[in-house]
């Protein structure tokens, strides 16, 4: 390979051109234009310009009792959609993510539109173009008028769209994030498709776990009450500002929701932890459906 090599090591592969019913024993080569897997039999090179979605810890069926820490490479192969799974040790597979990542996002030029909301206040910010940076559980969008940065586990909602930018429709990504106490919303419109994937898959990277621990919450009327007063606050307050009736009750649900990690105790009271606010979110917009 003549470009350097950013990620090497021994690990265990699965790919069209292995002939094998199970993973391999393999080596894993990545530089800034391509990913090779090479084992005893085989050798498969794909483009980086070609791999349209990058999966993390989660395997076909079929091969799932194989994987455990794995990543899932889907790339166009001369017109056909092919996959390729590599698994290594955490460490080897936690560094190979993020250079993947970064290699496959490096120099990406989108439309970004930030902040696009604080709180529920439309800000009136206009479009500017920025270009992609990734680092370890950050993006940053640089060469703007003002270059910002995401923190990747503030990220707390995620979703995707279309935007019509020069009279033309592209793909978009809208997600809300809590750098502080607000929750601010942007908006970043991409060029294409493979774009929209592997930058919507960096942005999930940190909210997908703490995503699937709130959907097996149930919250009770009276704890989601008291999330949604300590939003409505700012994301943290006082049990005074909290009472929904009696005190000594409303301090037995912080008590719950401390032991659902969902609130902690913050510098005035009690302050909602990433998980309270994503279930705020998403009891409003069950209510505002």
């Amino acid at each position: 390979m003549e470009e350097s090599v950013v990620a090497d090591f021994v690990g265990r592969l699965y790919t069209p051109d292995v002939d094998a019913d199970e993973p391999v024993r393999g080596r894993v080569l990545l530089s800034q234009r391509r990913l090779v897997l090479a084992t005893g039999q085989s050798r498969t090179t794909v483009p980086l310009a070609r791999v349209f979605d990058v999966v993390v810890g989660t395997v076909p069926g079929d091969l799932r009792s194989f994987f455990s820490d794995s990543v899932t490479v889907a790339y166009d192969g001369d017109g056909t959609r092919r996959t390729a799974l590599v698994e290594g040790e955490p460490d080897d597979m936690e560094r190979f993510t993020r250079v993947l990542f970064k290699a496959l996002l490096r120099d990406v030029t989108v439309t970004v539109r930030h902040p696009a909301k604080v709180g529920g206040r439309v800000t009136g910010a206009s479009d500017h173009k920025a270009r992609l940076s990734p680092s370890p559980e950050r993006i940053e969008f640089v060469g703007c008028p003002e270059p910002f940065a995401v923190d990747l586990t503030t990220v707390i909602d995620y979703e995707r769209t279309e935007r019509t930018i020069g009279g033309s429709r592209h793909p978009a990504l809208v997600f809300r994030h809590v750098p502080d106490t607000r929750t601010v919303t942007s908006i970043v419109t991409v060029p294409d498709a493979r774009a929209l994937n592997v930058l919507g898959r960096y942005i999930r990277l940190e909210y997908a776990e703490v995503r699937e621990e709130v959907e097996t919450l149930d919250p009770t009327e009276d704890e989601l009450e008291v999330l949604v007063s300590i939003y409505s606050a700012g994301g943290e307050a006082s049990v005074a500002d909290v009472v929904t009736g009696d005190a000594t009750r409303t301090s037995m649900i912080l008590d719950s929701l401390r032991e659902s990690g969902l609130v902690v105790d913050g510098d005035t009271g009690a302050a909602l932890t990433r998980k309270g606010k994503m279930v705020v979110t998403r009891y409003l917009e069950s209510v505002n459906a």
